[in-house]
């Protein structure tokens, strides 16, 4: 069978189309449960590495959330001037910059503490299909990067 360049480029084709309006729905979710704590959506992301292990290395944070030091950098430099991270060199290794949360930024944890339930609640998608939705798109992650 000949490829039929017409048929594939129908957005209706696209598996890229729906995991990208898919995103940002979801994105968009959170925007009023932040911004009452004047977050967006990838400061809050980098607290919720944070909060799970404090003291570490900008390209941990970058890794874990597959994000650029050119998207992190003026991130965390915004965070660190609300008064929410420190930033410091590596004493091992003056090129690593560590991040810290500084009380201000624990706290901000109980502020947000129910962010993540509210959320959920906005996407009514039974808990299976939600655990299965997780693992496909972990897959796609994976498969992507060895492209």
């Amino acid at each position: 069978m000949e490829y039929d360049y017409r048929e594939a480029m129908k957005l209706s084709n696209q598996l890229c189309f729906p995991l990208y309006a898919a995103a940002r729905n979801v994105t968009n979710l959170y925007t009023p449960l932040l911004k009452p704590l004047g977050l967006t959506y990838t400061q809050y992301i980098v607290f919720l590495v944070l909060w799970e292990k404090d003291g570490i290395t900008v390209g941990e944070i970058g890794e874990k959330l597959m994000l650029d030091n050119g998207t992190l950098s003026p991130l965390l430099k915004k965070m660190q001037q609300a008064g929410y991270i420190e930033r410091r060199r590596s004493e091992e290794d003056e090129r690593v910059v560590m991040i810290s949360l500084t009380d201000k930024g624990r706290e901000l944890q109980q502020q947000a503490k129910d962010i993540p339930l509210k959320a959920s609640g906005c996407i009514a998608l039974e808990p299976a299909k939600a655990r299965e939705l997780y693992k496909l798109l972990y897959e796609i992650i994976e498969l992507s990067k060895n492209i």
